[in-house]
């Protein structure tokens, strides 16, 4: 942040602020693949907090996005800001010029920003975005975090058998097949597999991966297929209760804020839906938004849905209905269900820690009866 504020002296000590302002409604309009520029969550975090802290310091809005520029990183994000500098230039509003890049900024920013300048509270709105975006990136980063061991643990013994296979076994093999010995059925499953990674094992590397780039490509071109397998993730024992509570915090949290703007209902749970990644939770997210339309209260229609929404939710969205605090109920609603994702992604390695080990000592201890059953038999041959 020092760094930031150093910069922004720095901007303004320059003279050719003036030149650059006057001269940016003549400047070329941005390439169109700069539309495509994809920001990061935290590119987006920092954005809204910057802006926001820009605005609050009474810098127009012009040389802010001037100032901004100069701190971004990378010709795509340079392009974007140049867009952005030339469209206010010319009178218009910022949520209008953001559009362009719905798929920089995301529609439930656009939205934020579009309530907070026709209503005057932009740059409390852009803290608004500025904290969800935050604790949405804190999230994913949670989740990341607690799934980085039982990944490598994964890869290391995949990585270790996968040795012991390939390399290892097929040296010693030579000893038992020159002793007339009956091999046992775990040594012959092991030589089978041996001699196949052996002869097909890149080509069975190479068709996997291919089937595993198909299936992501599946997956990302079909709604029907991605619908399936995030359905069959909400159902998964540890994983959907993760992605349960997941959801359920970007919901009470989106919705939350999107009401404390001053959006209504139905126009800001098709934002939370537009927003969502998760298919099963976007398709309730609309249907609540089409009862809204009728004039129904949200909380009858959770009532309705309990397998993705818990009776917790149901009722407190009640309470806040009634006492007309709805938009406080949702953002308490969220801050529970993050200190229980908080709570299980912190518990994750000693969940799947034993399961973990049960499946490596399965694993390992497959491969070594396979190598020390042969040897037994020929130690007893050999006595007798």
């Amino acid at each position: 942040m020092n760094k930031f504020l150093e910069s922004v002296k720095a901007y303004f000590a320059r003279e050719k602020i003036k030149a650059t302002v006057n001269a940016s409604p003549k400047k070329k309009t941005a390439p169109l693949f700069s539309m495509s520029v994809r920001f990061s969550v935290k590119d987006q975090m920092l954005f809204a907090k910057r802006l926001s802290f820009l605005i609050k310091s009474n810098v127009p809005i012009l040389e802010s996005l001037h100032i901004l520029k100069e701190q971004s990183k990378g010709g795509g994000a340079q392009r974007v800001y140049e867009r952005l500098i030339t469209d206010i230039s010319s009178g218009q509003y910022l949520h209008v010029s953001m559009k362009r890049f719905g798929n920089t900024f995301g529609h439930f920013a656009l939205n934020i920003i579009k309530v907070g300048e026709l209503s005057g509270i932009l740059s409390q709105n852009l803290i608004y975005l500025a904290n969800e975006l935050e604790k949405r990136y804190e999230l994913k980063r949670r989740i990341t975090g607690a799934l980085v061991y039982p990944i490598v643990i994964t890869l290391a013994t995949l990585g270790i058998t996968g040795l012991l296979t390939v390399f290892i076994f097929p040296k010693i093999m030579p000893i038992f097949a020159s002793l007339a010995v009956e091999l046992p059925f775990t040594t012959k499953m092991l030589l089978a597999m041996s001699t196949f990674l052996q002869k097909h094992g890149i080509l069975t590397f190479f068709v996997l991966a291919a089937c595993w780039f198909a299936l992501a490509m599946i997956i990302r071109a079909s709604e029907k297929v991605r619908f399936v397998f995030d359905y069959a993730f909400l159902k998964m024992p540890i994983v959907g209760t993760i992605m349960a509570a997941y959801n359920m915090s970007n919901f009470n949290r989106t919705l939350g804020l999107l009401l404390k703007s001053g959006l209504k209902i139905t126009d800001a749970l098709l934002i939370v839906a537009e927003t969502t990644e998760n298919l099963v939770y976007r398709k309730e997210y609309l249907a609540l938004a089409k009862s809204a339309e009728r004039g129904e209260q949200i909380s009858k229609t959770l009532s309705k849905r309990a397998p993705f929404f818990p009776a917790m939710t149901t009722h407190m969205i009640a309470i806040g209905e009634k006492t007309g605090s709805l938009s406080d109920t949702l953002l308490y609603l969220s801050d529970m269900y993050e200190a229980e994702l908080n709570d299980l992604t912190k518990n994750l390695s000693s969940i799947l820690e034993p399961i973990l080990m049960l499946v490596m000592g399965l694993v390992v201890g497959f491969v070594a009866v396979s190598v020390i059953a042969p040897i037994y038999e020929i130690t007893q041959s050999l006595q007798r």
